[in-house]
């Protein structure tokens, strides 16, 4: 009964979101107070319903209800109970209905804090949310249901990828779609400022913190996928620039983008245009990794799915959502007045500069990811593109990106001499040229000493705005400390979010020098590395609630001295007869030492033994950049609302 309890509760989400896209915008055009009001109600309601069939496909997966089709096909009754309960959104349908139950969550956040809006807007925004709901509910009630039936039912069920049964992946893909999917607010907001033909000041104020909190998730979801990548794959590495991990990285450049573009339109009502095609840019990008993943297209470690129909199904609503929304920017956008004129070198040019920067990354990687499906579709040819092309040419448009995110907060709006504004980071530059001569010295290699100067430029100059603020050693100590405590929450949050970024920059920076090596070794014998004498010990067998493993036990030592003792292993998973590696890393917070086991040959094991300097800080910077978006998002003057909206006239074309 609870599977069809759930399947009943999707069927009726589907009803709702339905007359959530239909009655709130049809209110709204006929200026009907009544159908307006409907659309909480109905946001709340599909939220209720998809909550109820989300527990329900939980309950199925704990309770081992081998009927679903579902849990037969990614569930086994010795898998540990985390693990049943993360499965339901490891496979293909039960994502489908999380990225549904997200973006219900979204709709009834904007129903509940959305009564300072104006009527109007408040129906068109969730109207659209509904519009995506109801594609995406019909999507997985037609093609991805996760309560179909299985007679008779298996004794037991075919477990899940063992490679997602990790704790990492108890969090990531949560986190991760609700970045993704909460970029459909700022879609909503920018469908529903063109339906109205306005976007102000009261606007900006609107959509920012909305763009904020799923730019905040959306970095910390990628940030839990690259950590996860690094220590369950066994590979060493942060990044590979996977299909799947650029269509993560995509919305997330375009959505940085979008973030400034939504402050200039608040604080100056100028970059309108740029920031509603920033808005539909960067949700269509979330809905194109979406159909990346799940389309069959991509051979990735990642992808849920090898379903041609279903890629069209998702291929159509795409076409529906940004084809729709892109027709419709292109006949109304010219009646959006244009204000807020500004010269070149100010703090809105500074911003246009990042903006056109950031897209031009995010056109590179785009390129890169789709060029070989192209290739092949059109001329049959095989190829790939790997990082030496993505270093090549993303490198050079992200330093000027680095160079401007330090001197942008020290201009002024509207208009601004760049000298002064240099003169006043004379130290941050100061600071960076030693630290980039000293790395210089010590490392003897160009391009990863100029990575560190401009991670020390970044760490050190965004406070450069703070420290101006504040008048810091020019006026009394005790003066300077009472304006550092005025300084509102955003300012300090954007300077730490920066300052994350240059975190991040320095541990890609010490990554380039890792040592690494791959032997075979007997039980006795060590082998140094990096100054470390890695002894094997042993090989044995182990054994888990659901797989049998060979383990290594090692002995890391420096100057004969024990440093950690590692047992790293390989895990044959016994249902679906796949082997992973876990690797067992120890972390200094400086470096961290590496070990995976490979397979034995003639009675020696193969070991792949790292050193990666700074590692850890490339996950703790995108840690500082989430709690920096935190951190504005707690801002008094985000949460009290917008100013009232000023009657003016709409020019038409």
């Amino acid at each position: 009964m609870i599977p069809e309890l759930g399947h009943f509760a999707l069927a009726l989400a589907v009803a709702l979101a339905a007359a959530q896209a239909v009655l709130p915008l049809w209110g709204a055009a006929s200026r009907d107070k009544r159908l307006m009001a409907s659309a909480p109600a109905l946001a709340l309601g599909q939220l209720i319903a998809l909550a109820t069939a989300y527990a329900c496909l939980i309950w199925s997966a704990v309770t081992d209800d081998f009927s679903v089709l579902n849990i037969a096909q990614n569930s086994n009754s010795l898998k540990p109970l985390i693990y049943k309960i993360t499965g339901t959104w490891g496979n293909h349908e039960g994502s489908i209905l999380l990225w549904c139950l997200i973006l219900a969550i979204c709709s009834g956040a904007v129903g509940v804090f959305g009564r300072n809006l104006p009527s109007s807007l408040r129906a068109r925004v969730i109207g659209v949310l509904g519009v995506v709901s109801a594609g995406f509910l019909l999507f997985a009630l037609t093609s991805s249901n996760p309560f179909d039936r299985l007679w008779p039912p298996p004794l037991d069920g075919r477990d899940m990828n063992p490679l997602l049964q990790d704790p990492g992946l108890a969090i990531h893909p949560p986190v991760l779609y609700s970045g993704y999917v909460g970029f459909a607010i700022p879609f909503a907001f920018a469908v529903a400022a063109l339906i109205e033909g306005r976007v102000d000041a009261a606007w900006g104020r609107w959509v920012r913190p909305w763009t904020l909190a799923s730019w905040s998730l959306l970095t910390g979801g990628i940030a839990l996928g690259s950590w996860w990548a690094y220590y369950e794959l066994g590979w060493g590495g942060f990044w590979f620039w996977d299909p799947v991990e650029n269509a993560s990285l995509l919305p997330w450049l375009t959505g940085t983008a979008l973030l400034h573009s939504a402050i200039v339109v608040e604080k100056r009502e100028a970059l309108k245009t740029w920031t509603i095609l920033l808005a539909i840019g960067t949700f269509s990008l979330s809905l194109s990794g979406t159909f990346l993943v799940r389309s069959g297209i991509l051979n990735s470690v990642h992808a849920f799915a090898n379903d041609p129909a279903r890629g069209v199904f998702i291929l159509a609503l795409l076409g529906l959502v940004i084809g729709g929304s892109l027709v419709l920017f292109a006949v109304r956008a010219p009646v959006l007045a244009p204000s807020g004129l500004f010269a070149p070198i100010s703090r809105e040019g500074a911003l246009v500069l990042n903006n056109i920067l950031l897209c031009s990354i995010a056109a590179v990687v785009l390129t890169g990811t789709t060029y070989p499906l192209f290739a092949d579709l059109l001329f049959g040819a095989k190829i790939s593109v790997g990082p030496p092309f993505f270093t090549a040419t993303v490198l050079p448009l992200a330093a000027p990106v680095f160079g401007a995110m330090s001197v942008g907060p020290t201009l002024p709006w509207k208009r601004a001499e760049l000298w002064p504004a240099l003169q006043r980071l004379w130290w941050a530059a100061l600071i960076a040229l030693v630290v980039g001569v000293i790395a210089a010295a010590g490392l003897k290699r160009g391009l990863p000493a100029l990575a560190f100067g401009a991670a020390a430029w970044l760490i050190v100059g965004a406070f450069a705005e703070i420290v101006e603020r504040s008048r810091l050693f020019r006026i009394p100590f005790a003066a300077s400390r009472t304006r550092l405590a005025a300084q509102p929450l955003s300012v300090w949050g954007s300077a730490i979010a920066h300052a994350g970024m240059g975190v991040t920059v320095a541990g890609i920076a010490g990554m380039s020098l890792a040592q690494s090596t791959i032997v075979a070794v007997r039980p006795g014998e060590a082998v140094s590395l990096a100054g470390y004498e890695w002894r094997l010990d042993s090989v044995h067998d182990g054994a888990g609630p659901n797989y049998t493993a060979r383990v290594a036990e090692i002995t890391v030592l420096r100057n004969g001295k024990p440093v950690v003792h590692f047992a790293p292993s390989r895990r044959a998973f016994t249902v679906q007869k796949i082997t992973v590696t876990d690797a067992s890393i120890y972390t200094t917070g400086l470096f961290d030492l590496y070990a995976v086991l490979g397979e034995e040959r003639g009675g020696a094991a193969v070991l792949r033994l790292h050193l990666n300097p700074l590692a850890p800080w490339i996950w703790f910077g995108a840690l500082i950049m989430a709690i920096g978006g935190g951190l504005s998002l707690a801002d008094r003057r985000l949460r009290i609302g917008a100013p009232a909206r000023r009657a003016v006239a709409m020019v038409t074309s």
